[in-house]
């Protein structure tokens, strides 16, 4: 339905007010405000500040501004408090709830305008590691409580897959492993089996070495430094293989799945979790449509567009775009796996 110009109007103005509250929620994870005032209990900015460190001149003006866009509440006694259900949202890792990272997304990706104007305007792109640590690590950390508490109950669910990966001695690739969280669920939900991560970023397989000797798990996960798309270490010796939340971003996807499939024994699952997107472009499009593609212009996009000779898919990528690229990799079709209400991701699995 077409708006009238004071109704865009209307709408330009509450995207502005989101605009800064997402960025105001990023100082606050940032600096420790949030973590002190839910650990804490309600503060001044005085207190604020003895506890968390940060200037109180800033505190008493975040303070205010928080609880007077209804994050905070503000008492008769000048202190403000973080409710259960925010403090939950911004500052428990573990739940899956947790979406802090959505704001240090948004502000790495902001840092990087100026970069992503010229690549608009003059081809290229803007790769994942100019993006820097913060988006690394807000990639890693708002999946990390689905790898861990949603991700091995989701797996037994589906027989097939669940008996491959319980097979004794079972050896498993992930690719795309980032900063590890994936494999180290897999490790965990199946401890018979051995995991093989794989990713083409440096400091995620740093990242993803340290996490897995944290949990305790280097004697069965091992990361490595390796583009998927030049092919795979060993020929038909694994037990399954995993894409998590990386095909859209790949430069060369088909390339990357037929060396997955290569990988593999015959006939053992490859599966990959992606968006789950609608099955055709719908213009106004659904709240999921909306994000995708809003991390899609600002960021998988121009990752992908950084490497020569990249196919761009961008982060939209319907299941039909993937079945073609499952096809040219000698796959011969895909299905969707019955793995429902898992964040913003459909599985896949791709039946050769």
């Amino acid at each position: 339905m077409t708006q009238t110009t004071e109704e865009f109007a209307d709408r330009m103005f509450r995207s502005a007010l989101g605009t800064a509250e997402i960025l105001s929620v990023y100082l606050g994870d940032r600096l420790g405000w949030y973590r002190a005032l839910a650990d804490g209990g309600p503060a001044n900015p005085h207190e604020l500040v003895e506890r968390a460190g940060g200037v109180e001149r800033y505190a008493r003006e975040w303070l205010q501004q928080q609880a007077s866009c209804g994050i905070l509440t503000a008492s008769a006694d000048g202190r403000f408090t973080l409710p259960p259900g925010a403090a939950e949202v911004l500052t428990d890792a573990g739940s899956l709830n947790y979406l802090a990272p959505l704001a240090s997304s948004f502000a790495a990706a902001a840092i990087q305008l100026p970069a992503l104007v010229s690549a608009y305007r003059d081809g290229g792109g803007v790769g994942w590691s100019t993006f820097g640590t913060e988006m690394r690590e807000a990639q890693a950390d708002i999946n990390r409580p689905w790898f861990e508490h949603a991700l091995p109950a989701a797996l037994a669910g589906v027989g097939p897959l669940d008996e491959a990966l319980r097979r004794p001695g079972a050896r498993i690739v992930d690719v795309g492993c980032g900063a590890g969280w994936s494999s180290i669920a897999l490790a965990r939900a199946y401890p018979d089996a051995r995991v093989d991560g794989f990713d083409v970023d440096k400091p995620s397989v740093a990242m993803a070495t340290a996490n897995a000797r944290e949990a305790g798990l280097r004697d069965r996960v091992a990361f490595h430094l390796v583009d998927a798309s030049a092919g795979l270490p060993g020929t038909g010796d694994y037990d399954a293989a995993f894409a998590f939340e990386c095909v859209h971003d790949l430069p060369r996807p088909v390339e990357v799945l037929a060396a997955m499939r290569g990988a593999v024994r015959p006939g053992a699952p490859v599966v990959v979790m992606d968006e789950a997107v609608g099955e055709a472009f719908l213009a106004p499009g659904d709240d999921i449509e909306r994000l995708m593609y809003g991390f899609s212009t600002l960021v998988c996009l121009p990752d992908s567009m950084s490497h020569p000779g990249s196919v761009a898919t961008g982060t939209v990528m319907r299941p039909d775009v993937l079945r073609g690229y499952a096809q040219q990799a000698g796959f011969a079709d895909l299905e969707v796996l019955p793995i429902d209400d898992f964040a913003f991701f459909r599985f896949y699995h791709l039946t050769h």
